[in-house]
């Protein structure tokens, strides 16, 4: 449902123009802020699982992609549109890497090919699925039910994971602030010029220019600070 959710709101973007009072070029946000979000918050998943254990991030992602489904389809403007397809992302970051963890985990060595073969599957035809669903929910029913289509599903794998799975121990770490600020502006700003690229003109526009550099830019500190910090834990084991 992560990775169906986007795409499966592309084809009810002409339908939201309207209930949320937006412009053609306005409306696009409400893709743009759920691929940047979530663009930003998986590399945070690694942290947070090993920080207070994979089973309660795992618990708290999908209930909160669920309950920001509902917020969605529950918008009245823009502006809570976006706002709640921004938590949605950042909760629905998680669940790609905790569920491929978690199917390593529960198969044997043997069976680890057959179980990502099974899991990569539904990655790839999550987001093919996505405007053929979606644009069956929009003329069969509304807009709203492409963000409502989560909520059982949501619920379903809510109860699953509480019933059956196992919490693993946390372990104390520490997290680098520098290092995760300057990646994400560096995956947020690359991920907002490929998206606004095309409406902008690309390099014909100001803004454009400035997402580029402002990603360059920031990745380059981030590279550099990476780089000093493995050099420092090179030279000083302890």
């Amino acid at each position: 449902m992560q990775v169906l959710d986007s795409t499966i709101a592309n084809v009810a973007l002409p339908h939201m123009e309207g209930s949320l009072s937006a412009t053609q070029d306005q409306i696009t946000w409400v893709l743009t802020s759920y691929i940047v979000a979530a663009a930003i918050g998986t590399p945070l998943t690694g942290w947070l699982a090993g920080r207070f254990g994979r089973r309660q991030v795992f618990l708290v992602s999908v209930a909160g992609f669920t309950i920001t489904s509902i917020a969605c389809a529950l918008s009245t403007s823009l502006v809570e549109m976006v706002g709640a397809r921004l938590l949605q992302g950042l909760f629905g970051a998680a669940l790609v890497p905790l569920s491929q963890a978690t199917m390593l985990d529960i198969n044997p060595p043997e069976k680890h090919a057959q179980a990502m073969a099974v899991w990569g599957m539904g990655v790839t035809v999550g987001p093919i699925l996505g405007p053929a669903l979606g644009g069956w929910l929009t003329d069969a029913h509304d807009w709203r039910w492409v963000f409502y289509v989560n909520v059982p599903i949501g619920a379903i794998a809510f109860a699953g994971i509480y019933a059956f799975m196992r919490e693993t121990k946390p372990i104390a770490r520490r997290l680098d602030v520098f290092g995760f600020g300057t990646l994400s502006i560096a995956i947020a700003s690359l991920q907002l010029f490929l998206d606004r690229g095309e409406v902008q003109d690309w390099f014909g526009s100001i803004e454009i220019w400035i997402k580029l550099l402002t990603a360059i830019i920031a990745f380059a500190f981030f590279l550099a600070h990476t780089l000093t910090v493995e050099t420092v834990s090179f030279f000083n084991p302890s």
